[in-house]
Order: C-alpha cells, then structure tokens, then sequence
C-alpha cells in the first residue's frame, strides 16, 4: 500500500501537471494515455503504463498476462512504481507493487515522426532496481530518439526456476520480451519506428540485452545492441543448478530441512510464501560472484520459454542474428566489491576457493584448491590479498564478473560471422573521481559509462548543474557517440578518430577516456589466463531435472 505521503506527493505532482503543464495523449493499444512536459527538458514523459501484468497468488513465477484497458485517458504521472525487491538506498520513496510491470516513455518535442527508439534494460544484479534508476532525457532532448525503460521482476519473483509448470523460470526475462512486443505494437503512436529499436542495458541489464540476443522468443524485436559493464555468460548471468541454487535460497529464508529435501514441498512453500520473506535473503555480497537468482535454462512444460540451451552452446551453433553492437566496460569495474575488501582481505588469504566463479566445476577439493592458489598467484603474485596489492583485488574482480566473459563472447561473435561489433573501454576519470582506497590510483568504476550517458544513475547523487565543464562536455561527446550508433549502426563522434569493429584479441577497442585513442589487444594476457581456466573446468547451465522423487540434501 502506498505511503500517505507518496500518495499526497502524487495528487500534488497531479495537479500541477493538469493546471500548468504542456499535456499530450496518445492512444495505445489499449487505450489513451496522457503524457506530461518535462520541467526543464524539452521532453515529454509518460511514467508508469502497464504493459504486462504480473500474475499473482500460486502462480506468480509463471509467464506475464496481458495488460488491462481503459476507455478514458490513463493518467500517466506515476514515476515511483517498482517490483518487490530488497530493501535498498535504491528504492526510497518507491512504491512496492506486486502488479509493477510498467514503461516509461521519454519522448521529444518534435514533429518528426519515425523515430530510432532505444529500450533500457535496468541493472542490479537482477535482484534490484528499476526502470527510472537512471533517466534518458538528455538523450532525448537532442530530439533524435525516443527512449523507453521499465520495469521487470527481480530475485525469486522473477527467476525462482523449479522446471514445474507453475514455477518454470524465467518470469522476469519474458517481462523483458512483453515489453519488446508492447514496444513493437505501440511505439509508432508516439512517434518511434517499431522496426529500428536498440536494446540496451548495464550490469546485469546488459547480461539481460545479450541473452534477449540469442534467445529465439526475442528474435525479430530489436536491431541494435548496446550491453554496458556485463555479459550473458558472466558468473552472474545464469543459473548453472536453479534447484540447487532454489535450496540455497530458501536456507537463507531459514526453511525448515524437510522442504528442503522434497521438491513438491519446497514450490509449495516458494508459492505460499508473502513478497516480504521472498525478498529478504541477503544474497548481494556472494564470494563466488552470482547472486543465486538469474536467468535460467528452462526444462521444457509445454509453454514457451525464454532461454533453451546453455547460452555458450546457442553462441557456439550462431544460430541467431549479427546485429550491430556496441560493446565493453569500464577499466576497474571491479570497484564495485571495495566497500567490502576489509571484510574479504582476510578470508581470501585464508579460502580463496570459496572466491572462484560459480561457473567453474572440480573433480574434488584438491584440484579445486591446486586452481585457486594458481590464480591467486597469478594475480596476487607471492603478495598476500592486502592493502598493498588493493589494485589487484580490483583487477580479479573487473576480469571474472565482467571483462574477460564479455571479450570470450566477442570471441563466438566473430566466429558466427558478426563483423559489426564495436568494442570500448572506458577510463575517463576528473577531479571528482575518488581514489581507490590505499593508492593513489583512480579508475573507472562499474558502469561509470552508464552514469555519463545517462542523466546520472541514482547511485551517484549528482546533479549535471554540479559537475566541472570538462565533465558537461564529456558528456555530451559520449552522448553524441550513443546517438550516432542508435541511429547509424557505428559509434561516431567528432571528437573520436575513425572506430574499426573488432577483427580478433579484442583488437581494435577504442578507449573512451581523455585521449580517445583506438587501441590493439584489450586485456590480452589476463584473459588469455582465464581462457585456460574456462576450457578446462567450465561448468555448463544445466535445466532443472524432471521431479520424480524427493531430491536429497546435503546441509
């Protein structure tokens, strides 16, 4: 229910709009909806349509239905709805909705009428966020784009995979993909071209905008890619045991053994149990890089699904479309694990196999200590995990959940035949940057490109009035290089020389910082270090099993 004050916030804002603002409505497929001027920006913002609802109840972990319709003009003000998640900074003055399936349309104030549109997939490990984290309008106020966002559920409302017919898997991925055919049946009333949408996203949004890529129900919605700081066969990215992973949660739940033990009781339990306890497993700071819920490989139950074979075998068979894409990640994404490096120093030192991947697999403890400790020194040379060697904590970090998965998919890229990706990576860096603790040193964070390109993600608590001149204007130059790609298929700039797709070794990539220089073998001999690794011990995504006797145990 909402807070009295969001809902007095609400008739406020309500009124104001209807008596002093510019108003426009469009008709949508399933009704009017009215759409308000942006305050500052030349923008038209329409806030919180329902593009799918969310089934409710015992079947809430099944596939999106339909949206409602309504005769009079949907009143298109509410920029505060968001699904059910972890309580975070992220979600003050949010209203928490079970039924939270809305977009957000961002369009400019012009005539023209065709327009490119871009879909913003939201980040957050797929366990939190939402679609207005970061806004589009200064993207939109070069009146060349529309730009939609939305949201789409998280954590055990969206990716609790049992391979049941009521608990499939993948509800929050085929949120995604109602929203792409909302978008391709209703975009044209307010100005887009339904045949030229970009998908694009950041951290996990971008694990989300690669695996849309290569599954078959997303096929023909989109004909440009722009993944930001994550991969589709990231750690993060998919289930490698959705059951096994279903177990680990609900003993975070404190769920009695017996569940655990039995299939049939556990679902009951998951599908009984209120958003309040569903949300309330602290999985956001997981060692082996995942966060237990994620997109997963479905078992087939008649209906249709999102993802059927393990997203390394579908790249491999390249069965799917070359579409231009615009790839990379910041130089320390990393940096987003430093808050806890003084919580972790220690057990690295002690246990730095509990650090590996998710998605690595050992014939027994030996063999996975002898790999740690390999690593280790790779990384960390004779040195201990300590504050002398921070920067190597951040490179271990950048290279397993982010940089080396997205150049290995750069890989099967190219071997399918893409010659239309684009690679980047971003290391600008001002006076505002901080340092990384104990250095000196300043680096790119995690999505830090996503932050510039966007009006500013809510993490960053800045407002562009408040920032330096060379900040603005590098802005705007990286603002001018998205446009040009959502429009023309090649990042392009006035500020940037001639950026050559990828021909093999992450070469050429194009480094987006104060020098804007084209560049040869991005981050060639670390992740060179982790294609051995991966070949010899990767574990492929499996689905769930078929349920034909109690699963057993081991806690």
């Amino acid at each position: 229910m909402r807070s009295l004050a969001v809902v007095g916030y609400l008739f406020l804002i309500g009124n104001v709009l209807s008596e002093e603002t510019e108003s426009r409505v469009i008709v949508t497929a399933q009704g009017p909806v009215r759409g308000y001027k942006d305050p500052i920006d030349d923008v038209f913002a329409y806030f919180g349509i329902p593009y799918a609802k969310a089934p409710t109840g015992s079947q809430k972990f099944k596939a999106p239905l339909p949206p409602p319709s309504w005769q009079e003009p949907f009143d298109a003000i509410d920029s505060g709805v968001i699904c059910p998640q972890t309580d975070t900074f992220f979600v003050q003055n949010k209203t928490n909705k079970e039924d939270c399936l809305i977009a957000n349309v961002f369009v400019p104030d012009t005539d023209e009428k065709n327009l490119p549109v871009v879909v913003y997939v939201h980040g957050g490990g797929y366990i939190i966020g939402y679609g207005n984290m970061g806004t589009p309008k200064k993207l939109v106020n070069r009146k060349k784009i529309i730009v939609v966002t939305f949201n789409y559920r998280l954590g055990v409302h969206g990716f609790l995979c049992l391979g049941t017919e009521d608990v499939p898997g993948n509800a929050g991925m085929k949120d995604q993909v109602a929203l792409l055919r909302w978008v391709r049946a209703n975009i044209e009333s307010f100005g887009g071209n339904p045949h030229d949408v970009t998908i694009a996203g950041y951290s996990a949004g971008a694990s989300a905008v690669g695996l849309l890529m290569v599954s078959k129900m997303a096929k023909g919605l989109f004909n440009k890619v722009i993944p930001e700081s994550g991969d589709l066969i990231a750690p993060f990215s998919v289930q490698v045991n959705p059951i096994h992973n279903a177990r680990e949660y609900a003993k975070l739940l404190e769920v009695d053994k017996v569940l655990l033990d039995d299939i049939s009781k556990l679902e009951s339990f998951y599908k009984r149990s209120p958003y309040e306890l569903l949300q309330s497993g602290n999985v956001i700071h997981r060692s082996e890089s995942n966060f237990l819920m994620a997109p997963c490989v479905e078992r087939d139950v008649g209906e249709e699904r999102f993802l059927e074979e393990n997203p390394i075998s579908l790249l491999n068979k390249g069965d799917f479309e070359n579409l231009p894409i615009l790839y990379g990640f910041a130089d320390m994404e990393g940096l987003m694990r430093i808050d806890i490096f003084d919580q972790w120093k220690d057990r690295m030192n002690a246990n730095f196999e509990e650090f590996l991947p998710a998605d690595l697999e050992f014939t027994n403890k030996e063999e996975k200590y002898t790999v740690a400790q390999s690593i280790k020194k790779f990384y960390f040379k004779e040195k201990t995990v300590s504050e002398d060697t921070i920067l190597d904590y951040v490179n271990y970090f950048t290279d397993v959940m982010f940089a080396c998965p997205t150049l290995r998919t750069i890989k099967y890229l190219l071997d399918a035949g893409n010659n239309q990706v684009y690679l980047y990576e971003y290391s600008y860096v001002d006076d505002s940057t901080p340092v990384v603790p104990y250095t000196e040193v300043k680096g790119a964070n995690h999505c830090a490109q996503s932050v510039v390109v966007s009006d500013g993600l809510n993490f960053t608590h800045r407002d562009e009035s408040d920032i330096s001149n060379e900040l603005k204007q590098w802005k705007i130059t990286m603002r001018e290089i998205w446009l040009n790609f959502i429009i023309k298929g090649k990042p392009e700039s006035s500020d940037i020389p001639e950026w050559l797709p990828v021909s093999g070794d992450g070469t050429p990539y194009m480094v987006l910082n104060q020098e804007l220089k084209l560049k040869e073998s991005l981050l060639n001999d670390r992740c060179a270090f982790w294609e051995k690794i991966y070949s010899k011990y990767y574990q492929s995504p499996v689905p769930p099993a078929p349920h034909l006797s109690p699963i057993k145990t081991e806690l």
